[in-house]
């Protein structure tokens, strides 16, 4: 249990105005300025888009396509939002990823609230600086998954639940007379009270967006804290009638309006057996239809997240010492808002990460704890902050995470200085893709898994980022250590925050740099160039070699129907068996008899199935563009500058 801190002010009726700018400022920085660029990337980021692009310019909001085909694998709000972003903004990189940027701003806030209300000042603003330069809330926001709106759902729901325990929504004092007196009054004099209802609408909203799941974690946490509290007796305060009923009218008409729309797929299944079914129970058993998911090695998945965390992590060991030291503390839970909130954080931590410690797992699914742990963590420093002077051991557990923090930073300067100095000599070369090593660690499985396909040359690209992340971890920490030995907590604190948002500022320059690799935007932008010089025909066949997933952001930028080459694969594979599905799979045996016939054809070939084109065609073939390893070719030469343009000839899309 970590206790409110003495020293610091509990609560306001409103946070003060320079924590709300500062907070706002580094959301600024980081996330808003982050918006323009890169261009969507392929694979999920831009496979999603596609989905909210057909929302938005067909009206169909029930059911989600992604190249003409059913895409029901996935809760629809986070494409709703897009949807509507697109209806705003129109379809850019800016209007995707807005909504995640706001969610981050409304994460940091929801931390900040919470922090106040549950200790101290301090602490909320340390957890909100701490969520907006964590390593990985900024890493997996940079592309479109659903993550970070479940978070900020199921923690709004989880706050509302707390506060809907409480006796009075105000003037609580922790195991005060009022408190109990409260505590027992019949629940008509207290009113209609709010966060029931935001909790069950809050509920409702986190499996809009990412499914039933969101009900295991939030009951799964609610029924261990109401058993272990004893606050079972409050039952009424949840006002679980009227308010599942809440839940039911946001949450059931999606689901019932897809079933009725979506029938009559493979083997007379439809969207009731494939989204509860396969994406939920055989999804977590391992045995989703098709097996296109990995599970990360035990040692990975538990390590990681001391670099999601970065650098707040490193002061965990804090969390640890107050918690072993508290662990026979008999003050009733119920009679104080910090140990209710390390309770509740504490249990649903635990549930999500060894629920998905036995699931199929990627590396962001566990971002739903982020916001707790980091709160906890904060609040841990805070208080190892006021018994710095006072009590030896917590003060060398901050001192050695000082230590392990400016040692780190010093490598990673280090190594960047040696990276810098190498490729000293180096030209500067825009497509950094054709510079990198290629290892493969991890089969790309690992998001950071092109950080080891780095070599020297690929510095040249790197040089801005790079200094300034070099800038960052030889200054930053060192200082933080220093201010920290001079009791200068606050400053110490703010400098970590600090040098964390200078090297995410750097990341997200040096992702710009990777956008030729991990985008195709600029293949799609050679089309029409071409169409507009009448290089090429305006009515071509247009395809994919492969998965949609290699090329989705091609897809995204053309928007148009694309014919996909040995295709009906993963996402697409469901969808593709229901009647209706557009005919846009070609087997190889197809293309190859097709090559060269009828209207031009235009291939899209990803790094990954070079050989397999090379073995199918040979030779015959034009060269458009070659980007990092991926190719687009043309089966027939491009029309001369200013010659008129050959009418199409047979051949059906």
């Amino acid at each position: 249990m970590l206790p409110r801190n003495p020293h610091l002010p509990a609560h306001s009726p409103r946070p003060p105005a320079r924590h709300v700018v500062a907070l706002f400022s580094l959301w600024l920085v980081i996330f808003f300025a982050a918006l323009f660029s890169p261009p969507l990337l392929d694979d999920a980021d831009a496979t999603h888009a596609q989905a909210a692009h057909a929302m938005a310019t067909t009206g169909d909001w029930v059911t989600l396509h992604v190249d003409g085909i059913r895409y029901l694998e996935k809760a629809p709000l986070p494409y709703w939002l897009v949807a509507l972003s697109f209806r705003v903004f129109g379809a850019n990189t800016f209007a995707v990823h807005l909504p995640l940027a706001l969610a981050v701003l409304g994460l940091a806030m929801l931390g900040y609230v919470w922090g106040r209300r549950a200790f101290d000042c301090r602490t909320a603003l340390y957890t909100g600086m701490a969520i907006l330069t964590c390593t990985g809330i900024f890493l997996f926001t940079r592309i479109f998954i659903p993550e970070v709106l479940l978070s900020l759902f199921l923690c709004v729901a989880l706050y509302a639940f707390l506060r809907a325990l409480e006796p009075s929504s105000e003037t609580v004092t922790a195991g005060s007379t009022s408190e109990t007196q409260l505590a027992d009054a019949p629940e008509k004099r207290r009113g209609l009270p709010a966060h029931p209802y935001i909790m069950w609408t809050a509920l409702a909203l986190a499996v809009l967006t990412k499914g039933l799941v969101a009900l295991v974690f939030f009951f799964g946490t609610a029924i261990l804290y109401l058993a272990l509290t004893g606050d079972f007796r409050h039952w009424r305060r949840l006002r679980p009638f009227s308010g599942f009923a809440l839940f039911l009218l946001i949450a059931a008409p999606w689901h019932i309006l897809a079933s009725l729309r979506n029938t009559g797929g493979a083997d007379g299944h439809g969207f009731f057996w494939f989204y509860f079914i396969n994406e939920h129970v055989l999804r977590f058993l391992g045995r989703r239809i098709p097996h296109d998911y990995n599970k990360l090695p035990g040692y990975l998945y538990w390590s990681l997240h001391l670099v999601w965390l970065f650098p707040w992590s490193l002061f965990a060991p804090s969390v640890a010492v107050l918690g072993w030291r508290r662990r026979r503390t008999r003050r009733t839970l119920s009679g104080a808002r910090g140990s209710r909130t390390v309770l509740l954080l504490t249990i649903y931590s635990a549930l999500v990460l060894l629920f998905f410690s036995f699931s199929t797992n990627q590396e962001y699914y566990t971002f739903p704890v982020y916001l707790p742990l980091l709160l906890l963590t904060c609040a841990a420093l805070v208080e190892s902050e006021r018994l710095f002077d006072t009590d030896s051991t917590l003060r060398r557990t901050v001192l050695a995470a000082h230590l392990a923090y400016t040692a780190i930073g010093l490598a990673i300067a280090g190594a960047l200085a040696y990276g810098l100095w190498s490729a000293r000599g180096l030209p500067f070369v825009a497509d950094i893709g054709d510079l990198l090593a290629h290892r493969g660690v991890g089969d790309y499985t690992l998001s950071m898994s092109h950080f080891f396909d780095l070599t020297g040359p690929s510095f040249a690209a790197l040089r801005l980022p790079a200094a300034l992340a070099l800038i960052a971890f030889a200054i930053g920490p060192a200082t933080a250590w220093f201010l920290r030995h001079q009791r200068r907590h606050l400053l110490s604190t703010i400098t970590i925050a600090l040098t964390s948002a200078l090297f995410l500022v750097a990341a997200h320059i040096a992702l710009g740099r990777f956008a030729p690799m991990l985008s195709s935007r600029d293949f799609a932008e050679k089309i029409e160039e071409l169409a507009d010089d009448k290089r090429i025909e305006r009515d071509n066949d247009i395809l994919l070699f492969g998965d949609q997933a290699y090329g989705s952001s091609l897809l995204f930028y053309l928007n148009e129907q694309v014919s996909l080459v040995d295709g009906r694969t993963t996402s697409m594979l469901f969808g593709s068996t229901f009647a209706d599905a557009p005919h846009i799979f070609v087997t190889p045996e197809e293309l190859a008899a097709s090559w060269g016939h009828g209207r031009r054809k235009i291939l899209f070939v990803p790094a990954e199935k070079r050989a397999d084109v090379d073995h199918l065609l040979g030779t015959n073939r034009t060269i458009i563009e070659e980007t990092s390893g991926k190719l687009l070719i043309t089966d027939r030469p491009l029309n001369a500058i200013d010659a008129p343009v050959a009418p199409a000839s047979g051949g059906a899309r």
